[in-house]
């Protein structure tokens, strides 16, 4: 009987983590936990008892996405050509924002660094994003007062964009834009 309680408890969570996925990235971070709960099929009770706090939600949710913000940069910096590796790397980063609102938010907000885990992999994607920064402005490439900082900026910007302009694919020309002003 304790398995069938452990598959039907996997089941739930699995349930869970789908539903928040898909409503975190429509409505933002601060989406219902209500809806949540209803998309999974299962009770506010049982919400609450596989995850106390919205926070402990939201980092299983987007842990892994913040890994792949991570692992952006050991691919950006593996590229052989460091422009196309520089714009490769944002491309990437500003159509995560683009197809998922949850995501955005977490990128270019700090609100929930006091979970170890996201504080982790906020900190390990900023000292990649450096590292290709840095790289891009070695090879002559990239400005040389573009920062890690104003990077920062264009995901705030381009979070905008993507939430508040009404045109298709808007980031795209938004980057295409910030990229030839960022060419050296």
């Amino acid at each position: 009987m304790a398995h069938r309680l452990r598959a039907d408890a996997e089941r739930n969570r699995t349930a869970l983590l789908s539903a928040a996925r898909e409503v975190f990235g429509e409505h933002g971070l601060d989406a219902s936990l209500d809806e949540i709960a209803r998309r999974a099929g299962v009770g506010n009770a049982t919400l609450y008892r596989r995850f106390p706090t919205r926070r402990d939600l939201i980092a299983e949710v987007f842990a892994g996405q913040m890994a792949e913000y991570v692992a952006l940069a050991e691919f950006a910096m593996v590229e052989p050509d460091p422009w196309p590796a520089f714009v490769a790397y944002l491309t990437r980063l500003f159509e995560m924002q683009a197809t998922d609102r949850g995501l955005s938010e977490l990128l270019v907000n700090s609100r929930f660094d006091d979970d170890d885990r996201l504080a982790g992999l906020r900190a390990a994607a900023q000292r990649g994003a450096t590292d290709v920064i840095e790289r891009a402005q070695h090879a002559g490439v990239l400005r040389p007062d573009f920062t890690r900082q104003d990077l920062s900026l264009l995901l705030r910007a381009n979070a905008a964009v993507v939430h508040r302009v009404d045109l298709p694919n808007a980031w795209r020309r938004h980057l295409d834009l910030l990229l030839d002003g960022l060419r050296r």
